[in-house]
């Protein structure tokens, strides 16, 4: 039948077919395998942990004091682990699970981490923490006791960083009597209360955004540290389902994993007639889509250097009258055959640095360049990218 303007809404509303509500209302679809109440409260523990890990990312996405927060961990990680210092995380319960995951992907991927139990602390643990180390406390509350007490005996110009509930670092407990420019705190708040949500202070949601955030700012320094993290992990993980899974594909080439010469740009001075400065490399880097900047034809900056020079306090200084080690001239690249695997060329660089002359050119800083089949060093690496920057140093 037809439907017309003549008929009643009752009417028309049979000729649809009815959709069940949103989300399903269980009771009227019994299943004796099914208990409602339970998956009723399965939803909302997802919904309520979903709605914090909104929550956070709404802060870190508008809140530009967070934001900062970000940026300065990022940065103080990484200059950690550039200079050879380990990660130790800290946390107690629940908290200390999440550290110990958050190390678990730190040390996958190349950025030298340990964990340390707060109560073992006190008992001769603490003797893990070194001058060039960085300590990161995972702690909702941001005042558990363990850790204010271990505190107390951690040197006092050790950088800091906090993941808790706090919004204000002035206010954290954690950063009591410690010079702030020292201290970096990490929001993770959630919207709800554990026991206002489900009844029960467990930590849920808490550990929810701390697992999260602490994913994000592993990540992210990978990715400052490490051109290709990818390459990263699946040398650092070959046990497993993911390291079949990269097996299958073969060995990775150095030619795969190398930045074409040709397609770095070279640096311009923005003053014409005049050399080119720090600050034009930087600028220059900026635009590279993989960071190498060609000061000339024949001489090359790799990213962890311009990332270096960003730092120095003279931009205007000219790029000629830098060291050999920032600006690399052809000549000094180290040659590894483009038709050699990755792996190969791990070996090749582990056993040439056990020789008496390996580590004086096979060093942090260190161009590899890669001969293709005319013989021509066609491609760039940093051997950061090879092996660790901690191998590089011992």
């Amino acid at each position: 039948m037809s439907i017309s303007p003549s008929m009643s809404f009752a009417k028309i509303q049979d000729h649809f077919v009815r959709l069940p509500p949103t989300p399903p209302d269980f009771l009227d679809n019994a299943d004796k395998d099914v208990d409602d109440e339970t998956i009723r409260l399965a939803l909302h523990v997802l919904r309520t942990e979903r709605d914090a890990l909104a929550h956070v990312h709404d802060l870190y996405h508008s809140d530009r004091a967070a934001q900062r927060s970000f940026n300065h961990a990022v940065n103080a990680i990484g200059a950690c682990s550039s200079r050879g210092g380990r990660i130790i995380v800290t946390g107690m319960g629940k908290s200390g699970k999440i550290g110990l995951k958050f190390v678990a992907t730190l040390n996958s991927l190349a950025i030298r981490s340990a964990f340390l139990h707060p109560s073992e602390a006190m008992h001769g643990d603490l003797g893990m923490i070194g001058p060039n180390d960085i300590l990161v406390i995972l702690s909702y509350s941001g005042r558990t006791s363990e850790i204010v007490s271990m505190l107390s005996y951690v040197p006092r110009d050790l950088p800091l960083i906090a993941v808790t509930s706090y919004k204000d670092s002035s206010s954290c407990p954690f950063f009591a009597q410690r010079p702030s420019s020292n201290c970096i705190l990490l929001p993770a708040p959630i919207p709800r209360s554990e026991v206002e949500a489900f009844g029960v202070p467990a930590p849920t949601s808490s550990t929810t955004t701390a697992l999260a955030l602490t994913d994000a700012l592993t990540l992210a320094v990978a990715h400052r540290l490490h051109p290709d993290p990818r390459l990263v992990f699946h040398q650092h993980h070959p046990g497993g389902a993911i390291g079949a899974s990269v097996a299958q594909t073969g060995p990775q080439l150095m030619s795969e994993i190398a930045v074409t010469v040709q397609d770095v740009p070279i640096v311009v001075s923005r003053n014409r007639g005049a050399d080119p400065t720090i600050l034009d490399a930087i600028l220059t880097a900026a635009s590279s889509t993989s960071g190498w900047v060609r000061p000339s034809p024949d001489t090359i900056i790799s990213p962890r250097q311009i990332q270096r020079l960003g730092r120095t306090s003279d931009l205007s200084q000219s790029l000629s009258s830098l060291g050999g080690e920032v600006v690399v001239e052809e000549g000094n690249w180290i040659s590894i055959e483009a038709a050699d695997s990755v792996q190969e060329a791990q070996g090749w660089i582990r056993s040439m640095r056990q020789t008496e002359r390996g580590p004086s050119f096979l060093k942090p800083g260190t161009i590899l360049g890669i001969v293709d089949a005319r013989r021509d060093k066609s491609g760039v690496v940093e051997i950061e990218d090879i092996v660790t920057e901690g191998e590089l140093k011992n």
